[in-house]
């Protein structure tokens, strides 16, 4: 009778985890967790920063236009004072600066996709923390349940053992340890709804809302068919592996761009201006008077102190430093899918294992209920084989979610857990419709126009 309403309990609970089909799934769950992320954003505002490097290298090829006002009062002691105004327009362009305007125009790109790789394991992130969360709050709520359920039978036993008592077939410790066992079961009970509401926090936090009725995690997503292949497939995703590629080539670029500073530049320069002043001027015995000028201008560094041979060796090493930094990169990223990889293959052992406890631990539950009633076995005999069963339960749903967090936790260390991959189908941010708005510099026009739909799309205008 016990054992059957410690099932009843169980089956019970797992019938309401599973919930009507408006309850909450893994995929509206991690639909949550993407538009609701703080984190995501953050480094959403970091990928438009960097798309700004490239609008201002493409700026600094075009001319410079200054307005320019000047004004000078000169007090002399024998003759009157003067008072002179002057205003004019100077521009500046550089004409030649032997490529490095396009190195650090083609760096400030290769910054930008690294940037986005960035954002991309970010997003895994994100996507792998709400996944825990999820899971999470539906093992401690099916334990929660388990719980309930132990208590209910502990008490039953309780009763049990106190009519056996009255009619002198136990002692009082039987008793006693009925109620011992009971209290213990109440104390593991409100540890374990206290796991649930912690739990239930965390789930905040990760998607933005508050979690109800969890669905059944869906059928685990494929990965891939060995190791060697899921290593194959993360040297080519993975956006740690990407970023640092993208870093490297910046890093190429502007090592180069720096070397060339030696080369100097060739500027045109103009200026046109107008100036007044209360005193003829002795050359053209006017007053006010109006000035064009144009040039052309080469300049080449000859000595600055040694400042250009520390700029190049410094580049060099950043140069060397981002290479290095890529090959353990992908060292890194290789050993994570090795581990990974491993995880998965230990938690599926885990749930066989834990299966074959269940089944025994029931049968051994039950033959031990019987016997007891026949008086080969103690009340102390029937309580544990009720922990055993309720601790192989317990082992049975942690090995489940192991196996589920192992399986996505093996694709993000892939590369694949986006939204993308994972076909959760809801809008994605578009890093290209920012990039490709400024990557001109607009100032104003047709394009300034798109920026601005483009800020009012993500509501940042």
């Amino acid at each position: 009778m016990a054992f059957r309403s410690f099932l009843a309990g169980a089956v019970t609970a797992l019938a309401l985890a599973a919930g009507p089909a408006a309850a909450q799934s893994l995929g509206d769950t991690l639909a949550a967790a993407y538009r609701n992320s703080n984190l995501l954003e953050q480094n959403r505002a970091l990928l438009r920063a960097a798309d700004e490097d490239v609008a201002v290298a493409v700026a600094q090829l075009r001319p410079v236009l200054n307005f320019i006002a000047d004004a000078q009062y000169r007090y002399q002691p024998v003759g009157s004072d003067s008072l002179s105004l002057s205003f004019s327009l100077a521009a500046e362009v550089t004409l030649i600066d032997f490529g490095r305007g396009a190195l650090a125009r083609e760096a400030a790109k290769a910054q930008v996709l690294a940037t986005r790789q960035a954002l991309v394991d970010v997003e895994q992130e994100v996507l792998r923390e709400a996944i825990n969360a999820y899971l999470d709050v539906r093992t401690a709520s099916e334990t929660v349940s388990l719980r309930r359920a132990t208590v209910r039978v502990i008490g039953q036993e309780l009763e049990a053992a106190q009519q056996r008592f009255e009619l002198n077939e136990v002692t009082r410790t039987d008793v006693s340890l009925a109620e011992a066992r009971l209290a213990a079961a109440r104390s593991a009970l409100a540890a374990a709804e206290g796991d649930l509401t912690a739990a239930r926090e965390a789930y905040k936090l990760a998607t933005g809302t508050t979690p109800g009725q969890l669905r059944p995690p869906p059928a685990l997503p494929r990965t891939a068919a060995s190791l060697q292949a899921a290593q194959d497939i993360a040297r080519r995703t993975h956006p740690g592996i990407l970023q640092a590629q993208h870093e490297v080539t910046a890093a190429e670029f502007n090592a180069e761009r720096v070397a060339r500073q030696r080369q100097g530049s060739v500027s045109g320069t103009a200026s046109l201006g107008r100036s007044f002043s209360n005193q003829a001027s002795p050359s053209t015995g006017r007053s006010n008077q109006t000035d064009f000028s144009a040039g052309v201008r080469y300049t080449r560094p000859l000595y600055q102190g040694g400042q250009l041979s520390a700029l190049t060796r410094q580049a060099n090493a950043q140069r060397d430093a981002t290479r290095a930094g890529l090959h353990q990169s992908v060292a890194r990223v290789l050993q994570n899918v090795a581990v990974a990889w491993a995880n998965v293959d230990v938690a599926r052992a885990r749930i066989a294992a834990s299966r074959q406890q269940v089944r025994a631990s029931e049968s051994a539950f039950e033959g031990t209920r019987e016997e007891a009633r026949l008086g080969v076995r103690t009340t102390l005999d029937v309580l544990n084989s009720e922990t055993d069963l309720l601790e192989a339960r317990t082992s049975l749903l942690e090995a489940q979610a192991a196996e589920q967090r192992a399986t996505y936790n093996l694709l993000a260390t892939m590369g694949l857990l986006t939204v993308e991959h994972l076909g959760l189908g809801i809008p994605t941010y578009d890093p290209e419709a920012y990039y490709n708005a400024v990557r001109n510099a607009p100032v104003t026009s047709s394009q300034g126009e798109a920026l601005d739909r483009v800020l009012r799309a993500i509501g940042r205008d």
